[in-house]
């Protein structure tokens, strides 16, 4: 499956970001006022903890075999947003579940879960928000062969880019890619060291406090 660049999902956040009617730019800040630093009264406020959801499609490679797991994740995210003027700054925290796998041969590997924490720096345009994240993955990397199967959990690394919009005082949506390295490990079942390395492009909603 071909990859996506970053390059790409950029251009395609930003395109999003352009077809943004005006009707939520009137959007007021509203009971998210105590959050607010630093922010014009008749602002949309991206500040305070929120929590919502998540669907998306991830594509990958196996290091050292020919599997590359494929699929569908969907999960729950949360995290916090400071604000000063159009700079937004915060930390969210997800947890997956992925349907994402692949059988070559002998072979079959997927990736029943994954999940991250990382921060984000973005910068709004009233109820616009693009963002880029960064941080911790980890997640669990399963192989199987002639009956045998063999699972391990590690820790990696995540970078990414977004754009998430205003829909009501409370409510978000968002786009997001993210490029997910976790770590490789000894698999007994393979002789050698396996780590799963895969994009996902994911829309999402939140809702604000």
């Amino acid at each position: 499956m071909a990859r996506i660049s970053c390059g790409a999902a950029t251009a395609l956040i930003m395109a999003a970001g352009l077809a943004t009617t005006a009707q939520a730019a009137d959007l007021s800040y509203g009971a998210r006022g105590p959050y607010t630093v630093n922010q014009p009264l008749n602002g949309y406020s991206w500040a305070g903890p929120y929590l919502g959801g998540n669907l998306g499609y991830g594509w990958g490679d196996v290091s050292n075999n020919p599997t590359r797991p494929s699929g569908f994740a969907g999960g729950i995210q949360a995290g916090y947003n400071w604000q000063n003027g159009p700079l937004v700054f915060g930390i969210e925290g997800d947890i997956q579940a992925n349907g994402a796998d692949d059988t070559f041969a002998p072979w079959k590997f997927s990736n029943p879960w994954f999940g991250s924490v990382r921060g984000r720096i973005g910068y709004a345009v009233n109820n616009v928000m693009f963002y880029g994240t960064g941080g911790l993955a980890f997640g669990e990397l399963r192989g199987e062969t002639f009956g045998l199967s063999e699972s391990h959990s590690t820790a990696g690394w995540t970078v990414g880019v977004g754009a998430e919009f205003g829909l009501t005082q409370n409510w978000t949506a968002k786009i997001e890619y993210l490029y997910v390295d976790l770590s490789s490990s000894n698999f007994t079942i393979t002789g050698v060291q396996n780590g799963y390395q895969f994009g996902l492009v994911r829309l999402g909603v939140n809702y604000h406090f």
